[in-house]
């Protein structure tokens, strides 16, 4: 299992490197960003990740609402890359003027299509409407990239997604087993609650350090905790953001973190948490049916 995920600047969060520091999974899972209900709830004018108002789930399209996600090298060679891509708006041009979205303006996330690797990074911003980051895609196979946005002239969030393919001999492996517990380093996370299609659901995940509940959680993009989730088959995306937010004088910095989460539909998903302790991101992974 491979795991990326950076933080500022530009954050490089990866599972199995520093970042600010980053450590974790054996792989690459992910990075996020702020306080609220599913999605960007409570953000205003900013509607959620992976809610599309033409019903589809995120992260399905390449173009929505007239924003297409480019990448300038959709086949590339594994190792370590410049990974380079634009959002074009709907006149063609370069979107360079963007809302940031916790903490953010542009949250990029890149998963194995077996749901295997994972990697949440933020690029940079060039002046001529380029993103910019380097990866570590250590292995051949099929991949998918999403980016969250929220051009300024859309005034809401949008997932857009765009597979990409790493050359080289590959060899699919099985999505993982479902499981409520998850190994990062020295720590422990376990997951209660359940997903429902078509329904929100509470999902709670407990974090503890050799056997020891967690309560000194620090911040990590305006939040305790990030989860994205994706489905299996399709990729469907959906990245959550905790109940309440450091500094707001009711959510406790742990062991718990505890988010309101609603799938598309039926089927397994690969959820993966990023949580911060001891100045290090680390994230853990866990697939879970839907009924």
């Amino acid at each position: 299992m491979t795991t990326q995920t950076r933080t500022n600047p530009h954050d490089a969060h990866a599972h199995n490197a520093p970042h600010d520091q980053h450590a974790g999974h054996h792989g690459h899972i992910g990075d996020a960003d702020h306080g609220a209900h599913a999605h960007h709830a409570g953000h205003p004018g900013v509607a959620g990740h992976g809610a599309h108002g033409d019903g589809l789930p995120g992260g399905l399209q390449i173009t929505q609402d007239g924003y297409t996600l480019a990448l300038a090298e959709p086949i590339t060679a594994p190792g370590e890359i410049d990974f380079r891509f634009r959002i074009l708006g709907p006149d063609g041009a370069p979107v360079t003027d963007y809302t940031a979205v916790h903490d953010r303006e542009l949250h990029l996330i890149v998963a194995r299509r077996e749901l295997t690797g994972f990697w949440h990074v933020h690029p940079e911003l060039t002046a001529d409407g380029t993103w910019t980051v380097r990866l570590q895609l250590p292995e051949a196979g099929a991949y998918r990239v999403f980016t969250d946005i929220a051009p300024r002239t859309l005034g809401k969030t949008i997932t857009l997604g765009a597979d990409l393919a790493v050359t080289g001999a590959y060899e699919p492996k099985p999505t993982p087993a479902a499981a409520r517990t998850a190994l990062a380093d020295e720590y422990t996370v376990t997951l209660n609650g359940d997903l429902v299609a078509g329904e929100g659901r509470l999902l709670t995940l407990t974090v503890r350090k050799d056997g020891a509940p967690v309560t000194d959680l620090q911040p990590y993009l305006a939040a305790y905790g990030h989860l994205v989730i994706l489905r299996a088959g399709d990729l469907a995306y959906v990245h959550v953001h905790p109940n309440g937010e450091p500094g707001d004088g009711i959510t406790a910095a742990g062991p718990e973190i505890t988010f309101h989460t609603a799938v598309p539909g039926p089927g397994i998903y690969r959820l993966f948490l990023d949580f911060r302790h001891g100045d290090v991101v680390r994230t853990a992974a866990f697939t879970l049916p839907a009924v």
